[in-house]
């Protein structure tokens, strides 16, 4: 039996993350990055692929958990009948090999405690050779090493290919447990202080959170929102994560099962905006510079994701060896939704590189070139169908969230040229094809009879992707015209007072057999909207239920069935977590949304 998505908490290094249930289990985990091979893969399969149990004997799920105020250090506690026992598990930011702590303390009473850690490399495949070395548990296979020690030490032993412990707690009384990882051909990397990396661990999560500038309403939902942002974020490059995980559902079963461990560009205006209006601007020129160097090359070459490094071959093959989330197959590693034609992400990233110069993010002097070139490639492809924003892989279709996207594009290449004149450039040029777009989607991107954009041109399918009409300024927000979009988007897309993304049911347009839940941003989009043309009660409205979707330490995926009230697809969403901080910001912090 699987738990449900959102009995899972998050902890992570800023290169790496790992879910952890509500009974104890370390049940994903890629080491040493997102995209690596996973160690820990019972998510996706059964113990046998891996996970980490610490629990007291015989327990089920814990009593209670949290993070620690403003941290990503989770602390799970258990009532038993003979008292009480708390383990705290983190990942200390790392100086070279990645660690995973916990530690486990008595609360009251006189706790037995039960330790399971099944390492399986290779997502779930590959059982390591396990000896015994110092006191330590040394785990080798290929090119993965891990080494296993407890401080004070604790008797472990090998059982059914697995590391097993028991112990007893008294009140007052710790034991830490810290797993290293590295490659198999390296010494074993120096040792941490379990202790001392969690005193600076919770130093260095407050120190950071300290820095948001929100204090509105569901000031806690945002922080913790902005942490997740924060942990999804690989330190090494800036480049942020859609999700630590690969093949969570979207619909249980079904076969929407993809890899979200890259870094989309569709997220950068969106994640730019969030990051720089909460008050991090390190962390937004750090996305900006990854970005820059991602899309940097031949603009013909633009993907629409990219590794973490800015890596351009993410390609996608199964695993037939893990049996899926609740059975949900095939289980997918890479992605070759990399490689299709989506024109709106040409908009994005210009619309970010025009973010961050009106908000005084450093000037980088190759990024207007770069701008340029990206327009005169999009001069010559806007008038193709593509994929769109959603990645179908159905037929390509003239989508009019793309064909908006570019003219955001040309409109914000047209405003900095007459906003600095030393910047060289032919607005007129650009003038033109901005005033060609903008006539071209009101004529065949709009249904006059129903009073609504549509999902392509000659389409009577909706689209939730239409509700940024306003927000990227294609038209004004009390346009009759966007008016009637909102009503009809919430109307024809609208399940349970949620927004799907569009009626994957009932047409082909992408591809794919089933159906899918509510798409969570979606639904963030529609307050934005409604807050933009005056409904700001039932903008709020909608927010507060969307907060109270949040599992019970404040997470999101990206799809929320509201009928069996549970969390779809990949988990923590980046997209999910954006748009509750851009929509805080715009209902009670003077933000525009996202």
């Amino acid at each position: 039996m699987h738990r449900p998505i959102e009995d899972y908490a998050l902890i992570g290094d800023h290169q790496t993350a790992a879910l952890v249930s509500r009974d104890g289990s370390l049940d994903w985990l890629c080491l040493p990055r997102f995209d690596s091979a996973a160690c820990f893969a019972a998510l996706l399969g059964d113990e046998e692929n891996g996970h980490w149990r610490i629990a007291p004997k015989g327990a089920g799920p814990c009593t209670r958990r949290s993070y620690r105020r403003d941290s990503l250090v989770l602390d799970s506690e258990w009532d038993t009948e003979d008292g009480s026992v708390r383990v705290t598990d983190f990942m200390p930011q790392r100086d070279r090999a990645p660690d995973v702590v916990r530690v486990v303390e008595g609360l009251k009473g006189s706790v037995t405690v039960r330790g399971t850690l099944r390492l399986r490399f290779d997502h779930g495949s590959v059982v390591p050779w396990m000896r015994e070395t110092d006191g330590y548990r040394v785990a080798v296979a290929g090119p993965d090493s891990t080494w296993l020690r407890s401080e004070p030490p604790v008797r472990t032993w090998g059982e059914d290919f697995g590391t097993h412990s028991e112990f007893t707690v008294e009140e007052g009384e710790k034991v830490a447990f810290v797993l290293t990882w590295h490659p198999s051909h390296e010494p074993r990397p120096p040792l941490v202080d379990p202790y001392d990396s969690l005193r600076d661990s919770l130093a260095d999560w407050r120190a950071w959170a300290g820095r948001c500038r929100y204090e509105g309403p569901h000031r806690d939902a945002v922080v913790r929102s902005l942490i997740t942002l924060k942990a999804l974020t690989y330190a090494p490059t800036g480049g942020i994560v859609a999700a630590p995980t690969t093949s969570l559902p979207e619909e249980i079963g079904g076969v929407r099962n993809w890899d979200y461990r890259y870094c989309w560009l569709r997220d950068a205006t969106l994640t730019l905006g969030a990051l720089l209006s909460a008050g991090y601007s390190e962390e937004a020129e750090a996305w900006r510079d990854w970005l820059l160097r991602a899309v940097a090359g031949n603009p013909d070459d633009l993907q629409i994701m990219y590794g973490l490094g800015g890596e351009r071959r993410l390609p996608e093959y199964e695993v037939p060896w893990l049996t899926g989330y609740e059975g949900s197959v095939p289980v997918r590693i890479g992605n070759d939704a990399a490689h299709q034609l989506q024109l709106d992400v040409y908009g994005e990233v210009v619309d970010s590189l025009a973010l961050a110069r009106r908000s005084g993010l450093r000037a980088r002097p190759h990024a207007w070139n770069l701008q340029l070139r990206l327009l005169e490639t999009l001069r010559e492809k806007w008038r193709e169908p593509d994929q769109g924003l959603w990645e179908v892989r159905g037929p390509r279709r003239h989508f009019v969230h793309s064909k908006v996207m570019v003219w955001v594009a040309a409109d914000r290449t047209v405003r900095a040229l007459e906003e600095d004149p030393e910047l060289r450039g032919e607005a007129a040029r650009w003038r033109k094809l901005r005033d060609e777009v903008h006539q071209e989607v009101c004529e065949q991107g709009y249904d006059a009879e129903r009073n609504t954009f549509t999902q392509y041109y000659g389409s009577a399918e909706l689209d939730a992707a239409l509700l940024l009409i306003p927000r990227v300024g294609f038209l004004p927000p009390d346009d009759p015209r966007v008016v009637g979009t909102i009503d009809a988007v919430r109307d024809e897309l609208g399940h349970h007072g949620l927004l799907r993304r569009y009626t994957a049911e009932k047409t082909d347009v992408d591809g794919l057999p089933g159906g899918e839940g509510t798409f969570l941003v979606c639904s963030f989009w529609l307050a934005d909207a409604l807050h933009m043309s005056g409904r700001t009660r039932e903008a709020r409205e909608l927010f507060e239920r969307l907060v109270g979707l949040s599992n019970d330490v404040g997470l999101l995926a990206e799809e929320y069935d509201p009928v069996a009230r549970r969390q779809l697809g990949n988990f923590p969403q980046a997209f999910s977590h954006i748009g509750l901080v851009g929509t805080a910001l715009a209902l009670f912090g003077g933000g525009t949304g996202g």
